[in-house]
């Protein structure tokens, strides 16, 4: 527990060190995943090269989620990002049944429907263009946040590693043309990009795998939701931006509700009692 809580911690420090990075998103995001991925070589070896269709596949989507969430934090306000990117549950309860050929419960109609109403939320209020670009980039983050989970998922556990390496080498691939100046790069962006690439993607995956195979899911799966109430206040502390009312209030209600929906749906007395 202590371990997912550790990386709960290190996955929502994101949002404050793409804040004070200076270098653009296209740049940060080359930076840090081709030194996630040489970490990722480091620590896995020979895990990082074994490769399916499938994990082509989720490794792309898991390139997207990085590629959106960095613009997003960049465009938008960090809690805009973190919290949209967090509706990814909400698309795998929509989707997954379609996969698999089951019904839609009850239990999850009722938290799609609450959490599209926090989602409205974040698009309330007074809105700047880039405010809309960000609110959309990081929805569409949760988006291939939940292709990646479902991916995941459906693919054998061996290539999960390399889901995650390949998805960083794809990042950097595609980012690298945007990269033309290697001076103009200062220690301190260098540094925290570095922390970025080691600490907040490598060995936090790490951490979690290790968490994860000692706490059952449902435990590691709340204790993840630190990452979002945690962003935020990062933010606030660290590089002075207060997320708006109404996307607090809309951020709020999707954390919420998932937590609700992950409690219920996990135990078999909850289950009973409100006869989902």
């Amino acid at each position: 527990m202590i371990a997912v809580f550790l990386t709960a911690i290190l996955w929502s420090s994101g949002g404050l060190f793409i804040k004070l990075i200076s270098l653009d998103s296209m740049e940060l995001s080359f930076f840090r995943c081709a030194i996630a991925a040489i970490v990722f070589a480091v620590m896995f070896r020979k895990t990082v090269l074994k490769l399916n269709p499938l994990a082509l596949l989720n490794s792309l989507a898991y390139a997207a989620v990085l590629i959106l969430f960095v613009f997003a934090t960049k465009t938008t306000t960090a809690a805009n990002a973190i919290f949209l990117q967090s509706t990814a549950p909400i698309y795998v309860l929509i989707f997954e049944p379609l996969l698999t050929k089951t019904r839609w419960e009850r239990i999850n109609i009722l938290t799609i429907a609450v959490c599209l109403l926090g989602m409205i939320l974040f698009f309330m209020g007074d809105l700047t263009p880039g405010d809309i670009k960000g609110n959309i980039a990081a929805l569409l983050a949760g988006i291939a946040f939940a292709t990646f989970f479902l991916g995941m998922k459906k693919n054998d556990s061996q290539y999960g590693v390399s889901s995650i390496f390949y998805g960083n080498v794809i990042v950097a691939l595609i980012c690298i043309p945007f990269v033309t100046d290697l001076t103009s790069i200062s220690i301190q962006d260098f540094a925290m990009v570095s922390f970025l690439g080691v600490f907040q993607i490598a060995f936090a995956y790490a951490l979690f795998s290790y968490g994860l195979k000692r706490i059952i899911a449902v435990e590691a799966s709340i204790i993840s939701m630190f990452e979002p109430v945690l962003n935020p206040i990062w933010v606030l502390i660290g590089y002075g931006e207060m997320p708006a009312f109404f996307a607090a209030i809309g951020g709020g209600i999707i954390i919420v509700a998932i937590a609700i929906r992950t409690i219920i749906a996990s135990s078999d007395f909850f289950r009973k009692k409100i006869s989902f």
